[in-house]
């Protein structure tokens, strides 16, 4: 057995404490991962909470995860002793249903194995990233190009994926207008990934302070969606609005603002069910669809695309002892734009 360390929550209210555990030596095919960096998404807050209705406690989170190969178990043969590789947000899937056979493998019939909080064969919980090392089969960890600078990169295993997932999948390029709402680590990674991909970029939200961040990251446009008139200037204007905010917010003023036959594309996943017009949809055609973390194919996709455009997160680092600091912080939008741990500092 590997003595681990990290943090962890008990409960939904008492915040994340130093826990130590042990985890599986490597097994076939398995890799023994030192973790460097791991970033802090809004799902491991919604777990940590307990809002899914679904937390096992101990719950250790992390799905972000950069590092370095320590170890390969018997016939590992994609990575070596130091290799810079990522673990994003599952390690396993049947690999034998429809989906896994036709490279969709986070849509896995059976369900997949998520990196934090999913119940392993032995009836264990697997515990995530906030911790110094991780053990995972090398099918589902990726290279790290050593052009992508490592805190900045971690956020691409969730937040980048799913976002470039959206656009991919949606078909979204130059000529389209596309809205996004949130700023966050998902928001500022669909306004990087949406400007690259040539559209006409705007950003929606209800704080005047995100208009020249937004136009930091290339946005073109800024709406502020607290003054009415100028909401009403953008009734249906775009192809696309991409919506990450995992807060329960106006689904219908929203809606408005697309064209005919245009598309809202939900990622972000509020605690609680929506109230949506269905009228909305009917009357001009408009379209619903969701998207979530990409195949393993599509994520090595991503970060090759990365690399040639020269696109990471943009991250504030933070060591461990911080983090319950900046669970605080994320639920006042107060970060630019992805916390990032540095687990050598455990």
């Amino acid at each position: 057995m590997i003595k681990a360390r990290g943090y962890a929550a008990h409960n939904n209210c008492s915040g994340l404490v130093p826990f130590s555990f042990e985890r599986e030596e490597p097994q076939g095919g398995e890799i023994l991962i030192e973790i460097l960096y791991c970033g802090i998404c809004h799902a491991d807050i919604h777990q940590y909470k307990n809002d899914y209705g679904s937390t096992q406690y101990p719950f250790v989170p992390g799905h972000e995860i950069i590092g370095r190969v320590k170890e390969t178990g018997k016939g590992a043969t994609n990575y070596k002793k130091g290799d810079w590789v990522g673990v994003g947000y599952f390690i396993g899937s049947c690999g034998h249903c429809t989906n896994c056979l036709n490279q969709e493998e986070q849509f896995c019939e059976n369900g997949i194995l998520p990196t934090q909080n999913g119940k392993l064969p032995d009836g264990s919980i697997t515990m995530g990233g906030y911790t110094d090392c991780i053990v995972v089969h090398e099918n589902y960890v990726f290279a790290i190009h050593p052009k992508l600078r490592k805190p900045e990169a971690a956020p691409l295993l969730c937040a980048g994926v799913t976002t470039y997932c959206a656009f991919q999948h949606n078909q979204i390029r130059k000529g389209h207008k596309v809205a996004i709402i949130g700023l966050g680590g998902l928001g500022h990674m669909a306004v990087k990934f949406a400007v690259s991909f040539g559209a006409e970029v705007s950003v929606l939200s209800s704080s005047y302070s995100k208009e020249q961040s937004s136009k930091d990251l290339g946005a073109h446009n800024f709406i502020i969606t607290t003054n009415q008139a100028a909401v009403n200037a953008a009734s249906e204007r775009f192809d696309f609005i991409i919506d990450t905010v995992s807060a329960l917010h106006n689904y219908n003023m929203y809606m408005r603002l697309l064209k005919r036959d245009g598309t809202f594309v939900v990622l972000g996943i509020p605690s609680e069910n929506p109230k949506l017009d269905l009228r909305l949809l009917t009357s001009h055609r408009r379209k619903i669809t969701g998207s979530f973390v990409g195949s393993i194919e599509q994520t090595k996709d991503m970060l090759d695309y990365c690399v040639q455009n020269n696109i990471t997160a943009d991250v504030e680092v933070i060591p461990p002892d911080y983090i319950n600091t900046a669970y605080e912080r994320m639920r006042k939008n107060d970060v630019k734009y992805r916390f990032v741990i540095d687990m050598k500092n455990l």
